[in-house]
């Protein structure tokens, strides 16, 4: 008898280990699809802002027209709560710092930025900056976010337009800042971990400088492409862009790195140089930038780790 109860105890306790190992490699992966639904998911989180974003400003828009049946200057309000709510969250996810605010002029300007996988790092710039100084930078985007449904109100409450030559010499003309990402979708899918400028041959706010007679103003942000990124194309997937635009999205990342945003010394107006000229000039300034600020290779570890370093100085 004391046998047969010693192995039925036995019995009871393996099935009992048992029992825990299955629970556990059971609960070890779906914190493995967790983690990798998330690691894919985050990047689209920006999007998801922005629809919901739209929404509130329709919102807002509707029930300020009805209290005041005008709608020229409702935006302040809503702009300062919007750029709040993003900067809380630069500033929790990604320790976003502003560096060199002092080289953008009071006057118009042209800012050329690298553009990241997703450029996130451009939203905390523009809601940073308008906080700082109550000034909107009108922004030049790829013109499928205006084929977007329910984002024409956004678009005009960032300041977005359509991103045509008028557009931006009317904004310049006013006193505004432009921010223009020379390599666009391009940059944003055929760049890579060396932080790579790829513009291809593309001078067209160059041209829009030298006519509006304003300053250029480089800009990068370090880690960019340590948060989101994406699989890296090969010569098929260029082809298919260069001759037909299509693009095969695949972001994944949305990791917490730390954001720090550096703005160059300006590159003043020159009435003796060409767009040409001028446009490489603009591009060695920004890899300087990229260098002088960037490890490279980077790496993950350090950029999640810089969230513990003290708030850089300006130089």
């Amino acid at each position: 008898m004391i046998s047969i109860s010693f192995f039925s105890h036995i019995l009871e306790q393996r099935n009992v280990m048992e029992y825990l190992e299955t629970c556990l490699n059971h609960g070890v992966t779906k914190v493995v699809m967790a983690s990798i639904l998330t690691f894919y998911l985050l990047p689209w989180m920006l999007l998801i802002f922005g629809f919901l974003s739209a929404l509130l400003f329709a919102i807002y828009h509707r029930k300020s027209k009805q209290k005041t049946k005008r709608s020229d200057d409702f935006w302040d309000d809503a702009r300062q709560t919007w750029a709040y709510f993003y900067d809380l969250y630069a500033r929790i996810w990604h320790g976003y710092e502003l560096h060199g605010l002092e080289n953008i002029p009071e006057g118009p300007g042209v800012v050329i930025f690298y553009h990241g996988a997703i450029p996130v790092d451009y939203v905390f710039f523009v809601v940073r900056y308008f906080i700082l100084t109550h000034r909107m930078c009108v922004s030049v985007v790829d013109h499928i976010l205006h084929k977007l449904p329910g984002f024409k109100l956004l678009l005009e409450f960032l300041k977005v337009p359509h991103g045509t030559r008028e557009d931006c010499m009317i904004a310049l003309k006013n006193g505004e800042l432009v921010g223009i990402a020379p390599g666009g979708a391009r940059e944003a899918f055929f760049s890579d971990q060396t932080y790579k400028v790829v513009w291809g041959h593309r001078k067209g706010f160059a041209h829009l400088a030298i006519d509006a007679r304003v300053p250029i103003i480089p800009m990068y942000t370090e880690n960019v492409r340590k948060s989101k990124s994406h699989f890296k194309y090969y010569i098929p997937f260029e082809w298919l862009y260069d001759t037909h635009q299509v693009l095969f999205i695949t972001p994944y990342g949305g990791l917490p790195v730390k954001f720090r945003t550096h703005i160059g010394e300006p590159i003043p107006y020159n009435p003796n140089i060409t767009a040409e000229e001028l446009a490489e000039k603009t591009k060695t300034a920004l890899q300087n930038l990229i260098q002088r600020h960037q490890q490279i290779p980077g790496s993950m570890w350090k950029a999640l780790l810089a969230h513990f370093d003290k708030p850089q100085k300006d130089d």
